[in-house]
């Protein structure tokens, strides 16, 4: 048989590139999806010569453009029959950034690249997926969802094309955490509408990890000291790259889709406590919920028309 194939994006740093390493040590034919390709060169070049497994390709992909994501898509196929595992690891978040930032396409460029794109790039994938005999979708959400444990914490679906960039402060930290709470309610409806192709899909709530020492420099005052805390105690890349692992290939997940899965493979529940001090503290440290925000179906359906609208498509 020939190697099964998985496809990551952002495969040429951090916890992408340690997924790479992890997969093509198991001898999958590793597809690295990367924006930088001078990067991606070099990465990929070691990977090769680490692993020993020379089925490790770099093909180019910024996925805050959707004409990219569609060239990207039209090189895939015309390379490869199908795909096995697609994993949308790649993230955007500027540290310090204070300017509203838009993509090519005028949508917040966090929301485009950590949520729009996820979508549209399944959206044009889901034939090739479609003709493997197990076909898997991760999507890599982080612990900044918890932040919708606070009461009224929403999406501002009304402001994700700027349409009130010159009236409201922009936060990138707060952009971040919008794009990586709609990719957790993109998952659920994913899961849903893949059934009938036979492709699961799963989220995996990323706790925090250890930050290289160019991430770190981006970050001021004390945002800087918070940043060391984290690397003092954050998990390796290695870690997380093996759960991605476990989570697309382990037997005792394989039925599982539509689900949030922690860094301890446990599959997460919404979370039923109610608002207060003391129940706000619990369930931020209960890393077996998430918030109820994400179980809202109108919240779901309004993140999958928003995507849809603003690539065009009938994904359905």
């Amino acid at each position: 048989m020939t190697a099964k194939t998985v496809l990551i994006t952002g495969a040429n740093s951090g916890i992408g590139k340690a997924s790479a390493i992890k997969f093509a040590r198991e001898g999958y034919q590793v597809i690295m999806a990367c924006r930088n390709l001078d990067k991606g060169r070099l990465v990929q070049r070691y990977i090769i010569e680490t692993t020993k497994n020379s089925h490790v390709d770099l093909l180019e992909l910024d996925l805050a453009s959707l004409e990219a994501i569609r060239c990207f898509c039209n090189a895939y196929e015309k390379k490869y029959d199908r795909l096995d595992i697609l994993i949308h690891n790649a993230a955007y978040l500027q540290h310090g950034v204070k300017e509203y930032q838009l993509s090519q396409d005028h949508i917040e460029l966090s929301f485009a690249t950590n949520a729009v794109g996820p979508f549209f790039l399944t959206y044009l994938l889901k034939d090739r997926l479609n003709k493997s005999d197990n076909p898997k979708i991760l999507n890599a959400c982080t612990v900044s969802i918890r932040h919708y444990f606070v009461k009224n914490r929403k999406i501002e679906f009304d402001n994700l094309q700027g349409e009130y960039k010159e009236s409201r402060p922009y936060n990138t930290y707060r952009k971040y955490g919008e794009s990586k709470m709609a990719l957790l309610l993109l998952t659920f409806k994913m899961s849903e509408v893949l059934n009938k192709y036979g492709i699961k899909v799963n989220a995996i709530q990323i706790p925090a990890i250890k930050l290289s020492g160019d991430t770190r420099r981006q970050f001021k005052s004390i945002w800087r000291l918070s940043a060391e805390i984290q690397n003092a105690f954050g998990a390796e890349p290695e870690t997380i790259a093996n759960i991605y692992f476990d989570i697309c290939t382990s037997e005792a997940l394989n039925t599982v889709s539509g689900k949030l899965i922690n860094n301890k493979l446990e599959v997460m529940k919404p979370s039923h406590y109610t608002y207060g001090l003391l129940q706000s503290i619990r369930q931020l440290l209960d890393m077996r919920v998430y918030p109820r925000y994400a179980e809202e179906e109108d919240n779901i359906e309004r993140v999958w028309e928003v995507c849809r609208n603003m690539t065009e498509t009938d994904f359905c």
